[in-house]
């Protein structure tokens, strides 16, 4: 893969635990499991919405995924956490980086359908800018801390945040995160948590349209 090659680690390892448990990657929405919404956005030509961004080419798509395996392999490259049980999103990220054949990794929550089209090259741009390890989204109100770009080098010490209990937003901080602004984009990082979230989101997405 060439130098501006980008793995996207979707993150579909959570409890779920708004969903009674459920693997949410696997819930439907509109009649279609929710990881495929994902792979839509990010295995397809286009996606990332810049001429800047990379092509789809090279893009390597990774599913980070700790139950129903099988069925998350059949649709990409997938991973699951290092360790048993779930231990939250960092360890999701740690286990991504840990495979990561790229320079730079974004990692993605599989429970937004439809994220900012041009998240790839803002928060490439940020990192080059600062020279920083990691760039991630800044809604306006809050950090979105799984929208995020990181340099692959930050593997290990992701695994040793995992290990003395850091969540993703304190390990971000420790290594020097630099927040991108996205505040005109709010609505394109409405997740669905609860079946009541997938009941009302009856808007197919359009931002790709």
């Amino acid at each position: 893969m060439s130098e501006s090659s980008l793995t996207v680690a979707i993150l579909a390892g959570g409890a779920a635990t708004r969903l009674h448990g459920r693997d949410k990657g696997m819930e439907l929405l509109h009649g279609r499991p929710l990881i495929d919404w994902a792979m839509e956005v990010w295995a397809s030509p286009g996606t990332t919405g810049s001429a800047e961004a990379v092509a789809a080419s090279d893009v390597d798509v990774l599913i980070v995924a700790n139950r129903n395996i099988d069925e998350y392999a059949q649709r990409a490259r997938t991973v699951r956490d290092a360790t048993d049980g779930f231990r939250g999103p960092l360890a999701g990220i740690a286990a991504a980086l840990k495979t990561c054949t790229t320079q730079r990794m974004l990692t993605v929550p599989v429970d937004c359908p439809d994220p900012p089209r041009d998240l790839v090259p803002k928060l490439r741009a940020a990192m080059a800018a600062n020279g920083a390890n990691v760039a991630v989204a800044h809604d306006g109100e809050r950090r979105q801390p799984l929208f995020a770009m990181y340099r692959r080098e930050l593997a290990a010490s992701a695994s040793s945040a995992v290990q003395t209990g850091q969540g993703v937003w304190q390990w971000q901080d420790s290594i020097g995160a630099v927040e991108v602004d996205f505040s005109t984009q709010r609505r394109q990082f409405h997740n669905l948590n609860t079946p009541d979230d997938f009941a009302a989101y009856a808007d197919v997405p359009r931002s790709r349209d």
